[in-house]
């Protein structure tokens, strides 16, 4: 906010006159370390490193702004990191010399500034290592992701009628009833094609019948869950990174939140809990086209009745079999949709940033729901399901 007059003291302004640089002095006892000429963005490309002193002084350092021509916030924020990089090398900084309106100024910028560990210092400081960018990277999934999903599936439990349910049966109709058109292709297909090369081996040994084992429960523990939740998070989980991501470019998100919505409320949980329901039942649908597919290239290859067929699932399949592929949908319908929601609230800038974070979202949708799968092997190995 500007003073009285619009004048802004202490701040310097463009010239048509040379721009005084900014620099670093120390003083010959080590103890002061002087600034220099205008610290404002068009002169602090010449600062460079900090100078090294010829000793760690024994007593408080002194940072002396007398000589400053000109401070802005660029400065100010520099000299703020400045002296956060010599109290990190364990040296007490007392700062004086600076008038009222530059005192004011750099106390204003240092309350805004985050703490130096949030990124790298711009004071000689470096990229972060892949191991580190990885932890950040995954504890802010974790915090920003996670724990605001959970908090609000859990005031969901506790305030039903907080949910939005018109939006839950939009998002059902959206994502499950009108995904079933290529959804149902792509199992049917799967079908043929299993039952196609498991026919052609198996009839070379007169086990034509042992192709509605091999399809049925190939399909139903693994491949129909998991082609599901693959055509889901590029259908769906894109959809949401890309409709939220848009929304944070036209700043709607900043809207509702200025009129007291909570995004996550709206924008986020009933993409969940619709997608918690449609994708089990997506699931089932699946499976019966893709046995559906099965059922009519055993027909036509191996000389297997459709009637033949359906006799001989009850006896390949049990309960368990079914329970075991369906039950991993709900787990990979939220891990769809929490990803393309929190890819989408990451986006900033315009649409280079929205079609790279829907991109993002697909892939770490479809990893994820691999990476789940292998997971739920490995539980139902140590189950003995």
């Amino acid at each position: 906010m500007l003073p009285a007059g619009g004048k802004v003291r202490g701040v310097a302004r463009r010239s048509d006159g040379p721009v005084d640089p900014a620099r670093l002095d120390w003083s010959e006892d080590g103890c002061t370390l002087r600034l220099l000429g205008s610290w404002t963005t068009a002169a602090l490309g010449e600062i460079g490193e900090l100078p090294a002193a010829g000793e760690q002084p024994a007593g408080p350092l002194t940072i002396d702004g007398a000589g400053l021509s000109g401070l802005d916030t660029a400065g100010a924020l520099l000299l703020h990191r400045l002296r956060e990089r010599l109290e990190g090398q364990g040296i007490s900084a007392r700062l004086v010399g600076l008038g009222d309106h530059q005192a004011d100024l750099l106390e204003l910028v240092a309350g805004k500034a985050e703490p130096a560990s949030a990124g790298p210092s711009e004071l000689g400081g470096g990229r972060p290592g892949s191991l580190e960018a990885l932890g950040r990277a995954t504890l802010g999934w974790t915090a920003e992701g996670l724990g605001a999903v959970s908090m609000a599936l859990l005031s969901a439990l506790v305030s039903p009628l907080r949910v939005r349910w018109r939006q839950v049966f939009r998002v059902v109709e959206l994502d499950g009833v009108r995904a079933l058109p290529v959804l149902g292709m792509l199992a049917f297909l799967l079908g043929v094609v299993i039952a196609y090369q498991s026919g052609v081996q198996l009839r070379v040994y007169g086990g034509n019948l042992y192709v509605v084992d091999l399809v049925t429960i190939t399909v139903l523990r693994e491949l129909g869950p998991m082609m599901t939740a693959i055509v889901v998070a590029g259908r769906s989980g894109s959809a949401y990174a890309a409709q939220i991501g848009t929304m944070q470019v036209t700043e709607e998100v900043d809207a509702l939140r200025s009129i007291g919505v909570a995004p996550l409320d709206l924008l986020v949980l009933p993409k969940i809990l619709g997608l918690v329901v449609a994708l089990p039942l997506l699931t089932v649908f699946a499976n019966v086209a893709a046995v559906v597919g099965a059922m009519v290239m055993s027909a036509m290859m191996l000389d297997l009745s459709p009637e033949v067929f359906v006799r001989r699932i009850p006896e390949a399949v049990t309960l368990s079999s079914l329970m075991t592929g369906i039950a991993k949908a709900p787990v990979f319908a939220i891990a769809i949709a929490v990803v393309g929601c929190y890819q989408g609230f990451q986006v900033r800038g315009g649409a280079d940033s929205v079609g790279s974070h829907t991109t993002t979202s697909v892939v770490q949708a479809i990893v994820l729901v691999i990476v789940l799968d292998a997971g739920f092997s490995v539980v139902y190995s140590w189950m003995g399901i």
